[in-house]
């Protein structure tokens, strides 16, 4: 026997099965959407927050020196140091706060770059820029491409005269603006990097000329070993 209720007009109507109440859920678009925004908002893993005053990131610093960026900013903010010279910056920092020399600098150099005081790629001693290659070499054919006129013309046609020679770690010669350094490390048995850093530039144009020019010549050099060890 079916149950049944009876109507406002007597006639006997058949009960509907009562229905469960439904979690409301979000439309497949926003969900995705939102899990997108989620993604975007999180901050990527080992990189500098938008607070840093450069490439390390926030993790490392409070690693280092017990505050993150955005609390030495602070601090210093506190302690005037935007009114401040770089040496009187990294004396409070290395004195006050007990922070060991080549972090003091750090901490100041972030801070001045954060507040507008010092440009990126600007040292005390002018710009700087730098490019670093791991070549298809060993140690002893790396050094000798820069330290051998003949080899070296294939990618630098300029002359050099070198102040300082290291086999196997490095070289430093007088460029056209600047100082240079070329330094080499072991990667491997048939493996090297090879950084050039090239110190004391005069500007941000200066930068981005120089940049250029030694990544043209770390590409030429690259490709000079890579033939010379195909034909080995």
């Amino acid at each position: 026997m079916s149950d049944t209720t009876a109507t406002n007009s007597g006639e006997p109507k058949e009960s509907e099965p009562m229905k469960k109440a439904q979690p409301k859920r979000k439309p497949a678009a926003k969900k995705a959407a939102a899990k997108k925004g989620a993604k975007k908002r999180a901050p990527a893993k080992g990189k500098a927050s938008k607070t840093s005053g450069g490439a390390m990131s926030d993790a490392a610093m409070k690693a280092k020196t017990g505050r993150t960026w955005s609390q030495w900013f602070t601090l210093l903010d506190k302690a005037g140091a935007a009114k401040m010279t770089h040496a009187a910056i990294a004396k409070l920092v290395a004195t006050r706060h007990k922070i060991p020399g080549w972090w003091a600098q750090a901490v100041t150099v972030g801070y001045e770059r954060a507040r507008g005081m010092r440009k990126v790629n600007e040292t005390l001693a002018g710009f700087r820029t730098g490019v670093s290659r791991t070549v298809d070499a060993g140690m002893d054919a790396a050094f000798d491409a820069w330290d051998n006129a003949k080899t070296r013309a294939a990618f630098l046609k300029e002359k050099i005269d070198f102040s300082t020679r290291n086999p196997g770690k490095n070289l430093r010669f007088t460029w056209k603006v600047g100082r240079v350094e070329v330094r080499f490390v072991v990667k491997g048995p048939k493996k090297t990097q090879v950084t050039v850093d090239h110190t004391g530039l005069k500007s941000e144009k200066d930068v981005g000329k120089f940049k250029a020019q030694w990544t043209e010549a770390m590409d030429k050099l690259g490709t000079k070993l890579r033939g010379r060890l195909k034909k080995a």
